[in-house]
């Protein structure tokens, strides 16, 4: 078995390792949401088509690697530790940044108090962030 986060959700999927790539069982690819039809891969109506050249469909499964460049998502890969990261997809970051709006998220105060970004939507806010590196 070998772990897919996708979408904030992990998923154990059934894949095999090749030296540094994961191969994905037809199985697998469904379990993460997805089929491969003529059309391309395919998800909740939407197909993405899948370039003759992309190196996706191999005689012992779909290439991990390969999938998340025809979906134009970074992958992180930890072969080792039997897990992936599906990030998202340049196009829905870029849509993201273009809103200007921030994603919500809850910080505590010196005090312990929570606040949440959502609490201070229009008005102005700082946020201070420090790292030692």
């Amino acid at each position: 078995m070998f772990t897919v986060i996708d979408d904030g959700t992990p998923h154990e999927v059934d894949a095999s390792v090749d030296g540094d790539r994961v191969l994905l069982s037809p199985a697998a690819l469904a379990d993460l949401g997805w089929e491969l039809h003529p059309e391309g891969l395919c998800r909740d109506g939407l197909c993405v088509p899948v370039p003759e050249d992309a190196g996706l469909e191999g005689p012992r499964g779909i290439d991990l690697a390969a999938f998340a460049r025809v979906l134009d998502r970074p992958l992180a890969l930890d072969t080792e530790e039997r897990a992936a990261y599906l990030g998202v997809s340049a196009g829905e970051r870029a849509r993201v940044l273009g809103s200007l709006v921030a994603p919500d998220f809850t910080l505590p105060d010196l005090s312990g108090r929570p606040h949440r970004l959502s609490d201070h939507r229009g008005k102005k806010a700082l946020l201070v962030a420090y790292a030692s590196w």
